[in-house]
């Protein structure tokens, strides 16, 4: 698997309005979209990717299994044939546990063997970004024949 780099962490929160409000006063954040005060995509200076961190709010008397901390980390692979190969693999391993396409990326969801859930996802070139954040089913087949061979493991 072709791993190129972390694309963006996502975290539980007990308050995500008080931590977006940290993250962009104190490390420079700034907030692309948000869902209410439920949840915010904060992306960092520079940055190309969407988001590098979602912050999902769960209250402050959260349990599991949505309690605070770290909910996945997203690791981006440069091609779509890259992963649909993940996915084979996963699969195999039976630890493919969801699939969406997000718009900004296509991406597949599995948990390791003790549970923990991870991202793996292809980043959507920009230039194709949705105008509106949204989920919707993942399509491999017509995402490969639009984007054969495009590598975004840069972006």
């Amino acid at each position: 698997m072709a791993i190129k780099r972390l694309n963006h962490a996502v975290l539980y929160v007990s308050n995500a309005a008080r931590s977006a409000a940290f993250y962009t006063e104190v490390l420079g954040f700034t907030v692309r979209f948000g869902l209410g005060d439920q949840a915010f995509f904060l992306q960092a200076d520079g940055s190309s990717n969407d988001h590098d961190l979602a912050l999902m709010q769960v209250g402050a008397r959260a349990a599991a299994p949505h309690s605070v901390g770290l909910y996945h980390l997203a690791w981006q692979v440069g091609t779509l044939e890259e992963l649909v190969a993940v996915r084979s693999r996963l699969l195999e391993a039976g630890a493919l546990t969801g699939e969406s396409d997000h718009g900004v990326s296509k991406s597949l969801y599995g948990k390791d063997p003790d549970g923990l859930e991870f991202e793996i996802m292809w980043a959507v070139p920009c230039a194709d970004w949705p105008a509106e954040p949204g989920t919707w089913r993942l399509d491999l087949a017509e995402a490969l024949v639009r984007w054969p061979g495009v590598d975004t493991g840069d972006q």
